[in-house]
């Protein structure tokens, strides 16, 4: 009988192996720590980047990033946004911008540093690079981040400059909006695979190919879209956290979906851990227990 396989391994031994690893590893435990960090360099990071959009001198990129996180996010959750957003982007403060690079560098580093140690734990292998290395590497990859934040909305505005020359002087048609509705999400999505393959390739400690589709980031982008969608229709349509819990309601939804996005990168970097162990022409195996 012909057996299926994924790559190297069958899909049973794959399934079985992902589930014990999963348990093993204790994901949403580690999904917790993690999006404990993540939350603490996000708003650092947003009013650092939000401090240096004037200084771009281009018009509504303001707007085009709350509008996006407004798409990913719950609306509870994204409306925390419209007063930073307001707030900051009328200041051009040079002590503001040198104070936020600072803020900034540490406190997302510090949840880059925690993503690597996640990622060590998936591939059950043990951190030998020294410290001041790991920070480089993890503020190395903060500002690479920032780079693809700004270049996925560079692009997604350029998108929108060229729908309106459309709409106004070609045809303002369903196909039109449909067309660019899809482009500016292709643009997410592609950077999105690039955010992920860096994590996936620099956060472990060890020798691999540099990839952008791994099986782990496509399924892991998949999970988090769909995870995403779903939380937010959940929030708006059966839950009241607002009620419940007043003005905090919008950090608690906010710390739940980063504690799905923490799962979500874990459990893609898991898929590529087990893969790896069968490409050892591609993954430095010597790292591994």
């Amino acid at each position: 009988m012909m057996k299926n396989y994924l790559f190297n391994i069958s899909v049973k031994d794959f399934v079985f192996e992902l589930i014990n690893k999963i348990k093993d590893d204790d994901i949403f435990n580690s999904a917790a720590a993690l999006a404990f960090y993540l939350l603490l360099s996000l708003f650092p990071a947003i009013i650092f980047l939000l401090s240096v959009l004037p200084y771009l001198s281009i018009e509504n990129l303001d707007q085009l990033l709350l509008s996006t996180i407004g798409q990913i996010l719950p609306a509870e959750a994204a409306k925390m946004f419209v007063g930073i957003i307001s707030e900051v982007t009328t200041i051009e403060d040079k002590k503001l911008v040198s104070f936020g690079a600072l803020a900034t560098i540490w406190a997302v580093s510090n949840g880059m540093y925690e993503i690597m140690k996640q990622m060590n734990k998936t591939y059950d292998i043990k951190e030998s690079r020294p410290f001041w290395k790991e920070r480089i590497i993890s503020i190395l990859m903060t500002f690479v981040f920032g780079l693809l934040l700004v270049g996925a909305l560079l692009l997604i505005l350029f998108g929108q400059v060229i729908q309106n020359y459309t709409i106004k002087f070609i045809s303002d048609g369903f196909e039109v909006f449909f067309f660019f509705f899809i482009l500016k999400w292709l643009i997410i999505i592609f950077f999105m695979l690039l955010g992920f393959a860096i994590i996936y390739y620099f956060g472990p400690n060890l020798k691999q190919k540099f990839r952008i589709f791994t099986a782990g980031s496509v399924v892991s982008i998949g999970l988090l879209i769909i995870a995403s969608l779903g939380f937010r229709y959940y929030v708006e349509n059966f839950s009241n956290y607002s009620a419940t819990y007043g003005s905090i309601g919008a950090v608690i939804i906010l710390m739940l979906w980063l504690l799905i996005a923490g799962a979500v990168i874990i459990f893609g970097s898991e898929i590529n851990a087990i893969i790896n162990r069968d490409r050892p022409n591609e993954v430095n195996m010597i790292n591994y227990k």
